[in-house]
């Protein structure tokens, strides 16, 4: 359910620190997420031992995106905001290294993601805020059947002002 033939998404093991690290502590990505100061591997060894692999305890799970056959780490693909009452999640996916972007891995990884939630988790959605200057990222979301349901004007700051943010969701048509 988690794999197709390219990619396989599996949980965080120990010896990701340092692609964890190197990705967690780069610069460029850091305006489409919530880190704003960078991590210590310290930090990194302390989330990867203290996960405990179950979504609705932590109410968020973390995947690594491998490639086969040699499960190269090449982005990460998150759930969060993970409320089991109301069947629904946050999503979202990064890439990381501009060699491993554009080779379809996001798309993929995000079909494996929404499969597994609405047929194993059986949630009855999924929903992502984006930058409205995400271009690619929009595209990745709507491509994969998210429709924009809101926007936050002025939300996010950027180093030349304020943009806006934009909401997505995508329901569940098997519930």
């Amino acid at each position: 359910m988690l794999e197709n033939d390219q990619i396989v998404l599996r949980a965080v093991e120990p010896e990701d620190i340092d692609f964890l690290y190197n990705s967690e502590n780069d610069t460029s990505v850091w305006r489409h997420g919530i880190t704003l100061v960078p991590y210590s591997r310290f930090a990194i060894k302390q989330y990867i031992s203290d996960a405990q692999n179950d979504i609705y305890t932590n109410k968020q799970f973390r995947f690594v995106i491998c490639l086969k056959p040699d499960r190269k780490p090449v982005g990460t693909a998150d759930l969060f905001d993970f409320d089991p009452y109301h069947q629904r999640a946050s999503v979202g996916i990064m890439i990381h290294g501009s060699e491993n972007q554009h080779q379809g891995y996001a798309s993929q990884s995000l079909q494996l993601l929404t499969d597994y939630c609405f047929s194993f988790l059986h949630l009855h959605q999924l929903h992502c805020s984006i930058a409205a200057d995400n271009e690619s990222s929009i595209s990745l979301f709507t491509k994969a059947g998210f429709v924009q349901c809101g926007r936050r004007a002025q939300w996010l700051k950027t180093a030349d002002g304020y943009v806006d943010e934009l909401e997505f969701q995508k329901i569940n048509g098997n519930n």
